[in-house]
């Protein structure tokens, strides 16, 4: 019994090892594998014929013989490939492969096979074979690409935005090619998230409306600071080879002077805007805090971001210089810290700019004193906790959760502002009073009508 269960368990062994080796490297049958399908057909302006196959399908191995003969008779005139569909189910997946097995020309447009229809024999296949190439060769002669393909889907899924950010879904995103990709991306000091894509695959189609929408909105809040960009990497090889392109889509992220990293985030608009704007208030410098000086300022600022944050500082006698370049000092470490929000940051000598101050509520509390205005509702926020780093720093984040209670801006629109003198950076001084001549006043005179 235990010589029977030896001799059963080496035979079983033995079908084992000859199912997986259906083809060997002996053969002229190509292996092909999700690591190099791209570059061996995608990329190749060359005929292939491909079998998708399972080791454990009798059909297979019954195909592989005639497979390999015909591989041998069409060495260096047509390709035939073979891929693993059941240890490489991506690739099967990728071509909807329901059966085994199964095989696909590879012709004209790389990115639409056809399906193999003819017999299963070496003299069917070879004949299949010189057809088809018959076909690519009269399609070249015509004026067809016959080449890797991505023409299609370019015109379906043209990411047609030329040189800047655009302003609205596709627009937004930029096409880069490989003759502009080093000017635009390479030599630029914007931050870039640049996908490379595939125009047969489904998850790059998936991307797509979602790519364009964070484009434009990543365009609008960043200033055109950070660009989304795309490469159809079946037409601009060389880009895709440069930048070790296997799997599609693959996102990178650009920054100039160092090595482009592998973006790894979420792929919904939503992902994509956080991780932009994150790239971006790491590259940003600190916001820039204004004094209100005249009513362009206030204007500028308050219109331009959707909100903005105003300070009402105390009189400069009552800090000195150094009491209120500690208050500012606070003021920008927080506008650092929020500067992803892309807010207006403002401040003003208390004093200077009453209207606003009445139609902001500042006062009631004392100085010095905050507020959030959203000048395109016309409603504020009013800090009414301590004017420290932690005190402010609940109230912002309070309002970039869009929490909060607000009230709308007295007399419904931005105050009347004085134009003032910018602050000199100085202590303050007290005003010189004019000296009083006494020397012509009769001091006895006076005393004697007082009594």
């Amino acid at each position: 019994m235990a010589r029977g269960t030896m001799i059963l368990g080496a035979l079983l062994c033995s079908l084992c090892l000859v199912v997986r080796g259906v083809y060997s490297a002996g053969d002229d049958v190509i292996e092909l594998t999700p690591s190099n399908f791209n570059r061996e057909v995608i990329q190749s302006d060359g005929l292939w014929l491909v079998e998708f196959f399972a080791p454990w399908c009798g059909h297979c191995q019954s195909l592989a013989p005639q497979w390999k003969k015909a591989a041998t008779a069409l060495k260096g005139i047509v390709n035939l490939g073979a891929v693993d569909a059941d240890k490489h189910k991506s690739l099967g997946g990728q071509y909807e492969i329901r059966g085994f097995p199964t095989i696909k020309i590879f012709g004209a447009n790389k990115n639409k096979p056809e399906n193999y229809q003819g017999g299963r024999t070496a003299e069917a296949i070879v004949d299949a074979a010189l057809n088809a190439l018959r076909s690519l060769a009269l399609d070249r002669l015509n004026g067809g690409g016959g080449g890797g393909g991505g023409q299609d889907y370019g015109r379906q899924q043209k990411y047609s935005g030329g040189s800047g950010g655009g302003s609205g879904g596709k627009k937004a995103v930029i096409e880069l090619t490989d003759d502009n990709f080093d000017r635009q991306v390479l030599n630029s000091d914007d931050v870039w998230l640049v996908e490379f894509f595939a125009p047969w695959c489904g998850h790059c189609k998936n991307l797509e409306p979602e790519w364009a929408a964070a484009a434009a909105e990543v365009a609008e809040q960043t200033k055109g600071k950070i660009k989304l960009g795309a490469v159809d990497a079946t037409v601009h090889q060389g880009l895709a080879s440069r930048y070790g392109i296997r799997g599609f889509p693959t996102i990178k992220i650009f920054q100039k002077g160092e090595e482009p990293i592998d973006y790894e985030g979420g792929r919904t608009k939503a992902d994509i805007v956080a991780r932009a704007l994150d790239l971006f208030s790491a590259n940003a410098p600190p916001p820039e805090i204004f004094e209100i000086l005249n009513e362009d300022i206030v204007k500028k600022t308050c219109e331009e971001h959707q909100l903005c944050v105003i300070a009402v500082l105390p009189h400069i006698l009552d800090t000195g210089a150094a009491g209120r370049n500690a208050y500012l000092e606070v003021m920008l470490k927080l506008a650092d810290k929020y500067k992803k929000k892309m807010w207006g940051w403002l401040w003003a000598e208390a004093g200077t700019q009453l209207d606003m101050e009445t139609a902001l509520g500042i006062g009631g509390f004392g100085y010095p004193a905050m507020a959030a205005v959203n000048a395109r509702k016309m409603k504020f926020a009013l800090l009414k906790g301590s004017f420290s780093e932690q005190g402010i720093n609940e109230f912002l984040r309070e309002l970039s959760f869009g929490r909060g209670s607000t009230l709308p801006v007295g007399g419904g629109a931005l105050p009347k502002i004085n134009t003032v003198e910018p602050w000199d950076g100085k202590d303050g001084e007290l005003p010189v009073e004019d000296d009083i001549d006494l020397s012509d006043i009769d001091l006895d005179e006076f005393d004697k009508d007082e009594l």
